[in-house]
């Protein structure tokens, strides 16, 4: 079978894991390792799609967007009716949509895991819904993504090892029963998410059971989930291994600078994380100097850029004490251009890794960006 989604593996570092190839998507190549941004409810706040398309010298060429959220505003019908995301969000790069698994366990109270999927009630208006593998897969079906994910159980930290075990095996048959219900396959291609907590033999285990479906990619989920940052990296040292190298691997919801360098280092492909955009609408930015916010009184009277090093609109335009003041007065404005910035750093940032490794210097590089405050812990 032909999927809509194709890797290509160019090189591998000669000192780590760190790769370097290419994703083929039925809305553009994407040169991995990459960054995604995240466009939540079919927007990445505070930024308009063109924008996103310039970011960098090479521009974001791939979007995530969320599947519960989309479905309960403004419902899978109207998008799909719209023409699918793509025409609605006016966006002609490739799309990844995730299963609505995290949020849906997120909701705590309000919902109810059976073996059939999730009920749980909205966020929005209290409303009762379920979720299982199959909604699921309609949903992002009608969203018409180039990925989708499997619906999973994301095991909460700490968690039991009893729990997370049942969790995996259910992870495991929720998967079996998306690729069943799956029926795009020339148009969306369809992600396994491997599960196990802070446990690498039940991560083995869970590689090994979606591993066997033979899909077009794998995701590494549960980390970054309140976890130290050294044992996410234990953790990952492990997970890596027991994925197959020919298909690219996604490392869900990490992109602090640090933790990108760390993850490419151990052989991941793909990253996406709200933390950029999020910080921003709170007046914080990474910088090559490390992370700066607009709100530190020092900045009243600096009229330099926020990042001297740093080539975005948003630097090349604006000084600190212009960006201190936006925010200060409470102006739109302040979240737009503090967004273009970070979003800018990473896929910048990215960029430059990219290219490291294609010249065996990757190491050196991320020694480099470390020591200069890049990192931005």
């Amino acid at each position: 079978m032909k999927h809509a989604v194709t890797f290509q593996l160019h090189k591998t570092d000669t000192r780590t894991k760190a790769r370097r190839g290419t994703l083929f998507t039925p809305h553009g190549r994407i040169e991995t390792p990459v960054f995604m941004p995240v466009g939540t409810q079919a927007t990445v706040k505070a930024i308009k799609t063109d924008a996103v398309r310039h970011l960098g010298a090479e521009g974001a060429h791939i979007l995530l967007a969320n599947t519960y959220h989309l479905y309960l505003r403004p419902g899978h019908e109207i998008i799909r009716e719209a023409g699918g995301l793509h025409a609605f969000m006016n966006w002609d790069g490739a799309i990844l949509t995730d299963s609505g698994g995290f949020q849906v366990f997120s909701l705590g109270d309000l919902r109810k895991i059976t073996e059939e999927g999730v009920a749980f009630r909205s966020h929005i208006d209290g409303s009762a819904h379920m979720f299982t593998p199959e909604k699921s897969i309609e949903v992002q079906q009608a969203l018409g993504a180039d990925i989708i994910m499997a619906f999973d159980e994301c095991a909460p930290y700490p968690a039991d090892r009893s729990y997370v075990e049942q969790s995996l095996q259910r992870t495991t048959r929720w998967l079996q029963r998306c690729k069943q219900h799956h029926r795009n396959e020339d148009r969306q291609s369809l992600f396994g998410i491997m599960q196990g907590g802070m446990y690498s033999d039940l991560r083995r285990q869970s590689a090994e059971q979606i591993v066997e479906l033979d899909l077009p990619g794998y995701a590494i989920g549960g980390l970054s989930v309140g976890e130290p940052k050294p044992l996410m990296y234990e953790v990952l040292d492990a997970c890596v291994d027991y994925l197959p190298a020919e298909k690219p691997r996604y490392l869900m919801g990490v992109g602090s600078p640090d933790c990108l360098f760390e993850g490419v280092e151990r052989g991941i492909d793909l990253f996406d994380c709200v933390l950029p955009t999020r910080i921003a609408r709170n007046g914080t930015a990474f910088t090559s100097r490390g992370r700066v916010s607009v709100k530190n009184a020092k900045y009243a009277r600096d009229f330099g850029p926020l990042d001297p090093n740093c080539d975005c609109d948003t630097c090349r335009n604006y000084s600190l004490a212009y960006l201190r003041h936006l925010y200060k007065a409470d102006e739109i404005l302040s979240s737009m251009l503090l967004t273009e910035h970070n979003l800018y750093f990473l896929v910048h940032t990215m960029e430059q890794i990219r290219k490291s490794i294609e010249e065996d210097r990757f190491l050196e590089y991320k020694k480099t960006f470390l020591e200069g405050g890049g990192g931005c812990e």
